[in-house]
């Protein structure tokens, strides 16, 4: 990503607010935005999620880093910017995929996230598996208890 003049504008101070969604704010340069989602990671994912969601950025942004198009460019940030947004948000983990985003998607990025869907079901099967007598098993007890 070779930075043009429009790209190289103030960041952005606005707070996030759920529910609202960001008015025409001035994009980050690359290597800003990258640190600020890199810092925005070690404060509000935890440990698993932070590798996970740390190892696919690096890939991401080296990905795109020889992009020319100043569409792809201003499109690819504003997307990881307002990501950004959204985790420093406090709703960010019950958010569903927007309908509109799911309609633009190729069948191989839906491919993608349905794997990535199976593979952390599989991994939260696996941690329920591993505990004998956890929180988790007796919180689905008490569930199914209920409903008999």
């Amino acid at each position: 990503m070779r930075p043009t003049s429009r790209l190289l504008a103030a960041p952005a101070t606005q707070a996030f607010r759920p529910g609202q969604r960001a008015s025409a704010l001035a994009l980050l340069p690359p290597i800003p935005l990258y640190r600020r989602l890199l810092r925005i990671h070690r404060k509000r994912l935890g440990p698993e999620e932070r590798i996970f969601g740390d190892t696919y950025l690096k890939a991401e942004f080296r990905r795109h880093r020889d992009i020319e198009n100043p569409l792809h460019i201003v499109g690819f940030l504003t997307e990881w910017q307002n990501y950004g947004q959204m985790l420093e948000g406090e709703d960010w983990q019950e958010q569903r995929i927007d309908p509109g985003v799911m309609d633009k998607m190729s069948d191989q990025q839906i491919g993608q996230l349905y794997e990535l869907m199976q593979a952390i079901q599989k991994r939260g099967r696996d941690s329920v598996d591993e505990e004998e007598d956890g929180p988790i098993l007796e919180a689905i007890a008490d569930a199914t208890s209920r409903e008999k």
